[in-house]
């Protein structure tokens, strides 16, 4: 339960409602991350838009790489809710369950190849707090595996907005049981 008091879907903002009314009519229900959003309507705008960008649109990174930020940062600052929303999200774009498993149990236990364990690696790295004492060499150890800067800044972007979503619903108590 939340610990501020969030709008339903009749109390939002209007043009908040038209963007968020497939997902009611699809899921039948908004999680409590959206209503959170929605207390702003300019941040519910600039939150939906990096969705869009970073997550949904296909990118120079496939789905699988990701959710497998997500996932991973989520569990890393401790948001179920994030996880638990990204696991499921995470089947809808191709992953099976086996793979969303995986990624739970941690990088290397992912069945996929070293050069994406170290590009998983290097966004919780990224992640964390002391994130300001990466160096070039880490940045140049990505390339030589062949990833691009575009790849590399895409993967840092998606690390970065899960810091932000996971922020909003840690700090709100999002998810959690009373």
């Amino acid at each position: 339960m939340a610990y501020i008091d969030l709008p339903e879907f009749d109390e939002m903002d209007p043009e908040i409602q038209e963007r968020a009314r497939p997902i009611m009519e699809k899921t039948g229900t908004l999680g409590e991350i959206f209503k959170l959003l929605a207390v702003r309507k300019d941040i519910y705008f600039a939150t939906d838009r990096m969705v869009q960008s970073y997550l949904l649109e296909e990118t120079e990174l496939p789905y699988r790489i990701k959710e497998s930020i997500a996932l991973l940062v989520s569990k890393e600052n401790g948001c179920s809710m994030c996880v638990d929303v990204h696991k499921n999200i995470a089947r809808m774009l191709g992953m099976s369950e086996d793979e969303v498993e995986e990624v739970l149990r941690g990088i290397d236990a992912m069945d996929v190849p070293e050069r994406e364990k170290e590009l998983l690696r290097f966004c919780i790295r990224a992640s964390r707090k002391d994130n300001y004492k990466m160096t070039q060499d880490e940045i140049d150890a990505l390339k030589a595996l062949g990833y691009s800067d575009t790849q590399i800044v895409e993967a840092v972007a998606i690390t970065g907005y899960f810091n932000y979503i996971n922020t909003l619903s840690n700090v709100f108590g999002l998810g959690r049981k009373e």
